[in-house]
């Protein structure tokens, strides 16, 4: 069996870099991506710089507390639409090595660069080149792990941040593991690192030494493949991910409200955003789903199924409205979501279709205004002055999201402009989650 070639490939505190590079005032100092600091900030950090990392600040921490432990560090709102724009010059950079390229996130990607030596040299002489090419052209530096396993490659590009190139030879996987901490192994959480401590495993050396039988009657089948992973062994190939199953907005107030208005207004903005990725894909959603989280960090999820599936924003809507309106009497919102799922590729229109095909063809008229000039140029009149992040941010790690951007170039070979004036640190999720707020930048 021929040895696969992986890399990973990791862009250094990404939007904190994005800023220094496009702002040298900044190169040097403590810059934190998230929001206005301040005793009373709101939401948490999306990325700090490493100059803002001496002084403990990190990703997911609360913007409060990085403001306590930073207080002279330039606290910036997230940008979506740049860091995207770099994120899409970089993942053009490595689709020149190799089609297989699998975007995990924002930042980070898979390369199977298997066949690619031809070209291109081997692993190591690949990943010099992309991190010269990046930094050459896009102005950023990426931290790059060569193994031959995803797993392996993934946790060698973390350990010499930032500018870090790892090399792991083949047959050299457990030996490289081994004396690293069981929290970095793939799988193990907080609550595993529990349980295995009783079996005195510190290290992923400790897991690996330990029969997967003892391990899998603890851990039922997930015990079996936590030993595989720590010998190395990870067969996952580099693919484009599953497909989407679902596609959501989340939005958190800067003050939790119970004005009615307020709330309306942010469900139609969030529906206005999940129906327009749902055109973009070419599908529709048949369940549509609410979530509610109060003052007191109480959450609430009500859905419903609909008579028809849609990707119109005013089936959406009205189905958030008609789930959230007896939930938020006489509370405090503090987050409002909206998620559409029980995707279907959209069916061309039929002569008989119910809807108004006048309407269809009026929104279908504004995305194309809104691909070519922004997401900005149109918008609701209902939304003017909301406030609110705009609806329509792609996720790159989004399956639907990468197809629609596939189908979004410009007939006169102009790339389509993807939106991204959004905060994602207020959450466009593919998927739901508890979380209040998951960043999509840590490294």
């Amino acid at each position: 069996m021929t040895l696969r070639t992986i890399l990973h490939v990791d862009l250094d505190a990404f939007f904190a870099a994005v800023e220094q590079r496009d702002r040298p005032e900044l190169r040097g100092r403590p810059v934190i991506v998230g929001g206005a600091g301040g005793e009373d900030s709101r939401g948490v950090v999306s990325a700090a710089s490493y100059e803002a990392r001496v002084f403990g600040v990190h990703s997911a921490m609360s913007l409060r507390e990085a403001y306590r432990r930073c207080p002279n560090g330039v606290f910036l709102p997230v940008d979506g639409r740049r860091y995207q724009a770099a994120s899409r010059d970089v993942m053009a950079i490595l689709r020149r090595f190799t089609p297989q390229v699998e975007p995990i996130s924002i930042d980070e990607a898979f390369l199977d660069v298997t066949g690619s030596a031809a070209l291109f040299g081997d692993g190591p002489a690949i990943a010099r080149q992309v991190k010269h090419d990046v930094r050459a052209e896009v102005g950023l530096t990426a931290s790059v792990g060569v193994a031959s396993t995803k797993l392996v490659a993934k946790i060698a590009s973390d350990l010499r941040k930032p500018d870090g190139l790892v090399v792991v030879a083949p047959g050299e996987e457990a030996a490289f593991l081994a004396p690293l901490p069981i929290s970095r192994l793939w799988g193990v959480g907080e609550k595993t690192a529990k349980v295995l401590a009783d079996y005195a495993v510190r290290t992923i050396g400790d897991l690996a030494a330990l029969p997967p039988d003892l391990v899998e009657r603890r851990f039922g089948k997930h015990g079996s493949s936590l030993v595989e992973r720590a010998r190395g062994i990870d067969p996952d190939p580099v693919h484009e991910g599953d497909p989407a199953k679902l596609v959501g907005h989340e939005h958190t107030f800067d003050h939790d409200t119970s004005d009615p208005e307020t709330i309306e207004r942010t469900l139609l903005g969030m529906a206005d955003g999940v129906a327009g990725r749902l055109r973009s894909a070419g599908v529709r959603a048949s369940t549509v789903t609410v979530k509610i989280r109060d003052s007191s960090f109480r959450t609430i999820t009500r859905q419903r199924t609909l008579a028809e599936p849609t990707d119109m924003t005013e089936p959406i809507f009205r189905a958030a409205i008609e789930l959230a309106r007896p939930e938020v009497r006489g509370i405090r919102v503090r987050l409002l979501g909206v998620t559409a799922s029980n995707l279907g590729e959209r069916q061309q229109l039929s002569l008989f279709e119910s809807g108004e095909p006048r309407r269809r063809r009026a929104v279908e008229a504004a995305d194309a205004l809104r691909h070519r000039y922004g997401e900005r140029v149109v918008t609701r009149a209902r939304l003017l002055g909301a406030g609110l992040p705009a609806p329509f941010e792609r996720d790159p790690r989004n399956p639907l999201d990468r197809r629609a951007l596939g189908r979004r170039a410009d007939p006169a070979g102009v790339p389509g402009d993807t939106g991204g004036a959004g905060r994602p640190a207020r959450r466009d999720s593919v998927g739901d989650t508890d979380a209040e707020e998951i960043p999509p930048d840590d490294a």
